[in-house]
């Protein structure tokens, strides 16, 4: 039986911004809220724990306007956090699925986990459901809203301040469930985020995910963007639909060296659009986040345009360098 585990977080991190900031370790976690959901997505049980912190011992003011928690309520409440996290793993249980407000929470988890020597017992790769994904995916075109601005429009407000993990879960459990009720839960469980803070250590491990609508590939660690659009993994394009392997009506490019963009077309299938996202791990070491999703002319225009806006921009900036050389030449 799976248990739905819903949880959110609040972090400190230093009052001092970056100067005494921690770069391994910049938010502190000093709460954790979560509740249990069954298969029908009905509450079955909390958990709540405050945490007193060991690092930044002072809270940051916008994490204090924001929670209105002060440090002596996390010095007389809390308690320390491998304590707690170790309790809150073990309440989650074995079968636990994380649900989550944003991508976020699980990675500040398992970075704090490190921080203090914690073993990491979560899966790998760990698979979790974003519930703010899903809700833009299925009624807001893509969109990302606000937990307290979907909660307002769902009708589910109830006098319970936003921004405490608690009740941040709680609202977040209670979005899940009206989803559930507005919807064959079915057509949303199909699309399951994968969490970024355990990377795939080599090919072996690199992850490839079918969704109804679109592909998605997750690489290893390249030493550098270069290095990673020469591998084939990363660059090919293959319909989702039947599996057959695409030649490029455009080759990658990139606006901005960060993301790329291609179109091919498949025989069966139609236009098929593919997007790499370059995702830095350490300076200049990336992995890649490739997406493939087949749309119609429209969308293969866009492609076009884009290449061609592209082609401009560079065009415009060698014609400037070269005025400026010829410039300095004749000085």
């Amino acid at each position: 039986m799976k248990n739905y585990i819903v949880f959110d977080l609040e972090w400190n991190q230093s009052p001092h911004g970056k100067v005494d900031s921690i770069e391994e370790f910049p938010f502190e976690i000093i709460e954790i809220g979560a509740v249990k959901l069954d298969e029908r997505f009905c509450q079955q049980d909390e958990f709540h724990r405050l945490v007193c912190p060991q690092v930044y011992k002072q809270i940051h003011y916008a994490i204090s306007e924001v929670t209105h928690m002060s440090i002596g309520e996390l010095k007389q409440d809390g308690e320390k956090f491998p304590q707690v996290v170790q309790e809150f793993l073990e309440w989650c249980g074995p079968d636990a699925v994380y649900c989550t407000w944003g991508s976020m929470d699980l990675m500040e988890l398992q970075r704090n986990m490190r921080y203090y020597g914690i073993r990491n017992p979560l899966p790998k790769p760990l698979f979790y459901y974003d519930v703010q994904k899903l809700y833009g995916l299925f009624y807001k075109e893509g969109a990302k809203l606000s937990l307290d601005a979907v909660v307002d429009e769902l009708g589910l407000m109830e006098e319970r301040p936003f921004h405490r993990a608690l009740t941040d879960a709680y609202y977040t459990g209670r979005v899940l469930g009206r989803m559930g009720e507005m919807m064959d839960p079915e057509q949303f469980l199909v699309y399951k985020s994968v969490d970024y803070y355990r990377l795939p250590e080599g090919k072996k491990e690199e992850i490839y995910l079918e969704f109804p609508d679109y592909s998605k590939y997750v690489s290893r660690v390249f030493p550098s963007k270069e290095d990673a659009m020469e591998e084939k993994a990363v660059t090919e394009m293959r319909c989702y639909v039947c599996g057959r392997a695409l030649r490029k009506k455009i080759r990658w490019f990139t606006p901005n060296q960060k993301v790329y963009y291609a179109l091919a077309v498949c025989p069966e299938h139609g236009y098929l659009r593919g997007k790499i996202r370059m995702k830095r791990v350490s300076d200049p070491e990336v992995f890649a986040v490739k997406i493939l999703k087949l749309t119609d002319e429209e969308g293969a225009q866009q492609i076009y345009k884009r290449k061609e806006d592209v082609r401009k921009k560079r065009s415009g900036r060698n014609r400037t360098k070269a005025r400026l050389a010829a410039r300095d030449s004749r000085r």
